[in-house]
């Protein structure tokens, strides 16, 4: 419920009576990822999607069963060769959804509109449904934040709680939604109750070091794609919120200085467009020890050599270097800032799950990817090269 969470902590407020269907479960090729939400209040209204268009009638239908009946609902739909009209995806894979009626007075609604709340407002938190298991604990909610509070049951056996609270805090710690199998007492024996863990985490970082032409587009990029971007530069007269205004911060500092003070994790994605060996090769020399997610400098192969050796001279090793993404982005023969920033962010997306930044057109690998981050490389490409920075001036943060 993430995508619609604000509009729908704004039914709450106004008192409105809806039921919401969430995508709890996806396999083969499906065009929404689980945690996506369609929901439906009693005017009819809806808001939101679970299929990209191919089952949103069944499942707004679902939703008005729901609030005319107070009963959950969970509902999986495919594709049938016998029937490629029929309600289905017929992209060829199968989605579950779950529906949930929020009327007012329902046992759940207290738990959800925290939640919504939580999730509106940008805070990390978890929502434990119940999707399979007695009919009795369907729709049930539990919400669990990451100070370890929580609020709600899930109506069964106190142990079933106890071990909801622990999934949900685990998976809270790797921002990931899914589901998980436990008994009806508590236990992990599949085949009881599954659980579906919606996790909400604060959104990761990009920060772009050089205040450029080809940063202002990164970030409106970076934006979009939900990161929290910073821009950072040594020249105050370059680094301004003017210049960024869609960027969540703007840091004057020596790039090297900020990078190691500053909080960085495992989804983390620095691109350096600095392109001058000054600011760049100490900033490199910490980024690619660091266990970041993404490392990427924009240059010219030249410029790209020149990095690497004086990066060799500072000791970094081969295995360190291979983490390099240099020139920075995918080869789609950009020229504009604009279409430098969809390179760099095409390289980011396919480096976290695995992607290989080919056409698809004849290929035969998967439409939609499992969600997996994995260690492939996607190819590498070129970018085209900003103009070098101008010498550091006495206006600028002087060298630490």
């Amino acid at each position: 419920m993430l995508d619609i969470a604000g509009q729908l902590a704004h039914w709450i407020e106004e008192g409105r009576d809806f039921a919401v269907a969430t995508v709890v479960e996806v396999s083969g090729s499906a065009p929404r990822e689980p945690g996506a939400a369609l929901a439906v209040d009693a005017a009819g209204q809806a808001i939101g999607s679970v299929s990209g268009g191919c089952v949103e009638g069944a499942v707004y239908a679902l939703c008005q069963q729901a609030l005319a009946d107070g009963g959950p609902a969970v509902e999986r739909f495919g594709y049938s060769d016998d029937d490629g009209f029929a309600v289905g995806l017929t992209c060829g894979g199968t989605v579950e959804v779950l529906v949930t009626p929020v009327g007012v007075g329902a046992p759940a609604r207290p738990v959800i509109a925290s939640a919504l709340t939580a999730f509106a407002e940008g805070g990390s938190a978890a929502l434990v449904r119940v999707v399979r298991g007695p009919r009795e604990l369907l729709g049930a909610a539990l919400l669990v934040r990451s100070d370890g509070s929580y609020e709600g049951t899930l109506g069964g056996a106190a142990q079933l709680d106890r071990i909801a609270r622990d999934e949900a805090g685990a998976l809270l710690g790797l921002g990931r939604t899914g589901t998980v199998d436990v008994s009806a007492d508590g236990s992990h024996c599949p085949g009881g109750v599954t659980l579906f863990v919606e996790c909400r985490v604060e959104p990761p970082r990009m920060i772009v070091f050089g205040a450029v032409d080809f940063a202002a587009a990164l970030v409106r990029t970076g934006s979009f794609l939900g990161f929290h971007v910073t821009v950072c530069d040594a020249r105050p007269v370059f680094a301004t919120r003017a210049r960024f205004p869609e960027a969540d911060e703007v840091v004057v500092d020596w790039p090297h200085r900020y990078l190691s003070r500053t909080a960085t994790d495992a989804r983390t994605v620095l691109c350096v467009l600095t392109h001058d060996a000054k600011f760049d090769v100490p900033l490199l020399e910490a980024a690619l020890r660091m266990p970041v997610a993404y490392v990427g400098a924009m240059g010219s192969r030249r410029t790209h050599e020149d990095r690497l050796h004086r990066l060799r001279e500072a000791g970094l090793t081969e295995r360190e270097l291979a983490r390099l993404r240099s020139p920075i982005g995918l080869d789609l023969g950009a020229r504009t800032p604009e279409e430098t920033a969809l390179s760099i962010a095409a390289e980011i997306v396919a480096t976290r799950y695995g992607g290989t930044g080919l056409p698809l057109t004849g290929t035969r690998t998967p439409l939609h990817g499992t969600g997996r981050s994995t260690g492939t490389a996607a190819p590498r490409g070129r970018a085209p090269t900003a103009a070098a920075f101008p010498g550091v001036t006495g206006s600028a943060a002087s060298v630490p």
